[in-house]
């Protein structure tokens, strides 16, 4: 074995003993409240990959879609048909609505099925997507969305999508990933492309 096979080995070998002693000292079982927020693209395809991944497992999974619009969504579309609840807020961006008191309104219906899900034991995953938009809105109230997170059961995991997460939130939270843009297609006058952007 050559002197730099020796020192890969040799660093690979520290790495693996590192993460053993992780693995063997994370011995908590519970629910998860994990945040993905930052301003770039990709936390609700994130937050709609663990849901994906929950129902390869067999666990049972709702959605929660804030700001969306009634278009087409190819992970409902998918999702539904395996079982997964969806409740969408259904008007679409807030900057086209600028509408406070309409918008306000169905934050706070589509909240109260939040609200429901999020006391539901029989619910392994739920998904807030796009829910820090509500908050820094103010359209649904913070202490009204950390009471619920802090009363679900135990072993019922939620992720939080979108920008600008309030640090109670983050802090909440078991994890957190900040999603940072670097470039975007659409900021060089690229379309959105359907099955691939939304």
């Amino acid at each position: 074995m050559s002197d730099k096979e020796t020192r890969h080995k040799e660093r690979q070998e520290k790495l693996k003993q590192a993460v053993d002693t992780k693995i063997a000292n994370a011995q908590t079982v519970k629910g998860l409240m994990i945040v993905i927020t930052g301003n770039g693209k990709g936390k609700s395809t994130s937050g709609f990959g663990t849901v994906a991944r929950g129902v390869g497992h067999g666990l049972k999974c709702a959605v929660a879609q804030f700001i969306k619009g009634n278009w087409e969504c190819g992970e409902r579309a998918l999702l539904e048909k395996n079982g997964v609840e969806f409740h969408v807020m259904g008007t679409g961006f807030t900057w086209n609505t600028q509408d406070r008191i309409a918008d306000t309104e169905a934050a706070l219906a589509i909240w109260e099925k939040c609200e429901q899900m999020l006391q539901d034991e029989s619910l392994d995953l739920v998904l807030l997507d796009e829910l820090t938009y509500m908050i820094t809105y103010d359209y649904v109230p913070l202490e009204r969305v950390l009471t619920a997170l802090r009363n679900r059961p135990f072993m019922q995991s939620v992720v939080v999508t979108g920008r600008a997460a309030h640090r109670e939130l983050t802090e909440m939270a078991d994890t957190v990933s900040e999603v940072r843009n670097v470039k975007h297609a659409f900021d060089s006058g690229v379309k959105a492309l359907k099955g691939v952007d939304w």
